[in-house]
């Protein structure tokens, strides 16, 4: 699929070292998590590139955790290449994996959050739960 010169295609293990390359910068500055090259190399496996001029600019993957629940994961567009549909059709692209695979919820963590509702994302699914979170770590563990 096309979006505007970029063009959006299923990943394959040859674009390991684009995707490391890609989202290094976005680790960095703490906006993705590290990821090693072997958990890159799993998420290629529902993972989606976009590529401009034949360079890697942009991808997103799904971790699929069951046939419930899988999580949109790595999302990361080289910065010259945001506000121009990149990172919507990487999210496009990611629920309909999703919905082929016949999961039921797919879910994102994010600072994006515009970009996320635009897609039909919303912070839990009417009338049912809410995805509550813990640093295990940061709280002590009473005796059970």
């Amino acid at each position: 699929m096309e979006v505007g010169k970029s063009v959006t295609r299923p990943a394959v293990d040859g674009d390991l070292d684009a995707v490391v390359d890609l989202i290094a910068p976005f680790v960095q500055k703490d906006q993705l998590l590290p990821r090693s090259r072997e958990e890159l190399a799993d998420l290629l496996q529902n993972g989606f590139v976009a590529e401009h001029n034949e360079r890697v600019i942009g991808f997103a993957a799904i971790d699929v955790y069951s046939k419930k629940l899988a999580e949109l994961l790595c999302l990361a567009v080289d910065v010259p290449y945001q506000g121009q549909g990149v990172g919507r059709q990487l999210v496009q692209e990611c629920i309909r994996c999703a919905h082929e695979q016949n999961i039921f919820e797919l879910m994102a963590i994010t600072a994006s959050e515009r970009l996320f509702k635009e897609a039909g994302f919303d912070y839990s699914l009417p009338n049912q739960k809410r995805a509550m979170f813990i640093h295990p770590g940061d709280h002590e563990v009473g005796d059970a």
